[in-house]
């Protein structure tokens, strides 16, 4: 029997993405991230099988409108690996592009879901998941990868940058409540996109951003712990194009390496990533796992 998800089956869930997922680790605290923190949350788009009251598959989907486009993402799912090839997770998807149908969703994609994700496509070791996809009808459109950093590696100092830039007009420090409208009207203006992670990133003690101002302006930015709390993510990062080359990025990303390893962490993690060449130069890291990702248009 397929129903909506009800917050008593939490922890049912929360074993049944441990077993399945077995190249991740997802907490309580990241699986209530994944569904209460999502901005789009909704239990329409959040459904169970179960039989006999055991829990044999979960699918968790949210609709997002990004850059005008209404959006469908399949944001989790897990069968339970003695309920496979039974046509659950066909049946639960069925139910769940149904509903995106009747809201008026143009494309569904899989786990790459912005804003608030758990992963940024599907980690191709997980086969089934691919054979699902296909037979789904959706199509493969693009790679995209996690970088990992070895925090132990190198000193991330950035003392004598941040004085040459200085020089330049431009002040690099750690973002304080002060600085939180002006950087969310700068990301809006910017990289309206990394808007919620970058709130989240806010919610950390010390404040996971860190700053650049020329002429008294936020003109770049760094965070990290925004997705995935807890689990070493970096990111998002970004500078203002009339004020990239000057090694802003470099300096922010780094501070905000040297405060993920004083809180005890040993390697960190850099989702989603375009510019390999940038942080491989910078800070070492090396690609650690790729992920396909798929798009179905309705």
């Amino acid at each position: 029997m397929i129903r909506t998800y009800r917050d008593k089956d939490f922890e049912k869930v929360r074993h049944l993405l441990a077993e399945s997922l077995v190249f991740d680790t997802i907490t309580p605290e990241i699986l209530k991230e994944k569904l209460y923190a999502d901005p789009d949350f909704s239990y329409d788009t959040c459904f169970v099988t179960e039989e006999n009251g055991t829990l044999q598959g979960f699918m968790q989907g949210v609709i997002r409108t990004i850059k005008g486009v209404k959006t469908g993402y399949l944001k989790l799912m897990a069968v339970d690996s003695a309920s496979r090839k039974n046509g659950i997770a066909r049946k639960m998807y069925q139910k769940l592009e149904d509903h995106f149908r009747d809201s008026g969703v143009s494309k569904v994609r899989i786990f790459d879901t912005p804003l608030n994700y758990f992963s940024p496509g599907i980690d191709p070791r997980y086969t089934e998941a691919l054979c699902f996809a296909w037979r789904m009808g959706f199509e493969r459109f693009d790679d995209t990868s996690n970088l990992v950093v070895d925090l132990e590696s190198r000193d991330w100092s950035t003392e004598r940058k941040e004085h040459d830039l200085a020089v330049e007009g431009i002040v690099i420090s750690r973002a304080t409540e002060e600085d939180r409208v002006e950087l969310l009207h700068f990301l809006e203006e910017h990289f309206d996109l990394w808007r919620h992670e970058v709130a989240v990133s806010y919610q950390s003690d010390p404040v996971a951003v860190h700053i650049a101002r020329f002429n008294n302006h936020i003109r770049g930015f760094s965070a990290y712990n925004g997705n995935n709390i807890g689990s070493g993510s970096f990111g998002p990062m970004g500078t203002s194009k009339e004020m990239r080359g000057k090694g802003i990025g470099e300096v922010l990303m780094k501070r905000c390496l040297a405060d993920m390893r004083q809180q005890g962490m040993k390697t960190a993690v850099i989702p989603w990533v375009g510019p390999i060449p940038f942080y491989s130069r910078h800070t070492g890291a090396r690609v650690d796992r790729v992920f396909w990702r798929f798009e179905k248009n309705l």
